[in-house]
């Protein structure tokens, strides 16, 4: 037989009342009432709303080789360290008190102005770009979604480094600008705004891992840190699988092919330093790059310099944006002394084009599909014959 809702009710009461003093029964409701609402605010309770469900430290997040960003947890507060020395207290709710000195951004974030194409690979990665509504520009990108975005007004192009557009910044609604603080700057146009200014370190890492393992900082501010932790752990073991085999192929007494990288611009011949992130992947795939000083970013070096580190080097690496298909002759004509080089006569010039290949788009968050890249061209016998190159080929 089916009650209804009052006789529910009156059995309720009558069991409660056979089980309670009838004093406390008096205040039964009283208790419930200041029970439930203890619970409600409590500080590790789940919030609800635009920021709400979210505990900022219910899943770690560690980095092994990222040098640029440190992570300590406690209570509900997640303390972010730079190495520049600004330091974030992520929370999950907005009345939580912060360390002092702490400056205090309250996550899952909402929406996000992002300042390079490396920022920007780690949305791609993390499938986020729902919350990116301001970029700096488009030019060398490739990727359909984020231009459908800027084409139909979800993502508003706030204009370059050192001449942003105040107002642009405001039609963003960011909650967050994630800035690369060494570089051409302008953001003292963009401090007013009031919208909190995070450095993203990135470009600085000098592992391609821990360039890489930037997605998880990201992933912090999103809320999303498990597929951020899951796709960096996807990367590393892909990576580091590869250089394994390239390990077992190679040591220390063996002779390995040498490599150089760049080419003359404007009276220069521009390289990647011996300790930048790129010299590392060389390395990795089992190459000796010839230039091993402690320059991590580009050197700026004279021709006859470079030619006596370079003449006799096995591979020749170049990166530039062409308009058409780029060839031998075309790296002849920028610079007759080219043919000089053993690599440029041997045919062995590793080469990507910018104009046709999302390089600076993805390549950050893919330092696995970059050495497979060299690796096919360098160790052929490690890698299947199939294997189409996503980034570098040799120049034909």
């Amino acid at each position: 037989m089916t009650m209804d809702r009052k006789s529910e009710a009156t059995v309720a009461k009558e069991t409660i009342g056979r089980l309670l003093p009838s004093c406390l029964l008096t205040y039964l409701p009283f208790y419930l009432f200041t029970f439930l609402l203890l619970c409600g605010c409590s500080p590790s309770a789940k919030q609800s709303g635009a920021n709400g469900g979210h505990d900022a430290t219910s899943v770690k997040i560690t980095p092994r080789y990222a040098t640029g960003f440190s992570v300590s947890d406690s209570a509900d507060v997640r303390l972010v360290t730079l190495s520049t020395g600004e330091r974030f207290a992520l929370v999950g709710a907005d009345t939580c008190a912060v360390p002092q000195g702490c400056e205090k951004v309250v996550v899952p974030i909402r929406r996000c102005i992002c300042m390079t194409a490396l920022q920007l690979s780690n949305f791609t990665a993390l499938g986020a770009h729902d919350f990116v509504t301001g970029i700096t520009g488009t030019k060398n990108l490739f990727n359909e979604d984020i231009l459908q975005r800027v084409n139909d007004g979800r993502i508003v192009k706030i204009g370059m480094e050192g001449n942003f557009d105040p107002e642009l910044v405001m039609a963003a609604q960011a909650d967050v600008i994630f800035i690369s603080p060494f570089k051409r700057g302008g953001y003292d146009a963009i401090k007013e705004s009031g919208v909190t200014l995070v450095p993203h370190l990135g470009y600085k890492e000098l592992d391609p891992l821990g360039q890489a393992e930037w997605v998880k900082f990201i992933g912090m501010f999103l809320g999303i840190e498990q597929e951020a932790n899951d796709i960096f752990a996807g990367i590393e073991q892909r990576y580091n699988s590869l250089k394994a085999r390239v390990d077992s192929l190679t040591s220390p007494a063996s002779h390995l092919p040498t490599i150089t990288s760049g080419e003359m611009h404007y009276g220069n011949w521009h390289a990647v330093g011996g300790k930048n992130y790129l010299a590392q992947i060389f390395r990795d795939a089992g190459a000796d790059y010839v230039l091993h000083d402690e320059e991590t970013a580009g050197e700026d070096l004279e021709f006859e310099k470079m030619y006596a580190l370079s003449a006799n080097a096995d591979y020749w690496r170049i990166l530039n944006s062409f308009d058409g298909d780029f060839t031998y002759e075309d790296l002849l004509g920028r610079e007759p002394r080219n043919e000089l080089l053993k690599a440029f006569r041997e045919k062995k010039v590793i080469y990507c084009n910018m104009r046709t290949t999302p390089y600076y788009e993805l390549s950050p968050v893919e330092p696995d599909v970059l050495l497979k890249d060299f690796v096919a061209i360098i160790h052929p016998e490690l890698v299947d014959s199939s294997y189409q190159p996503k980034y570098y080929r040799l120049l034909k």
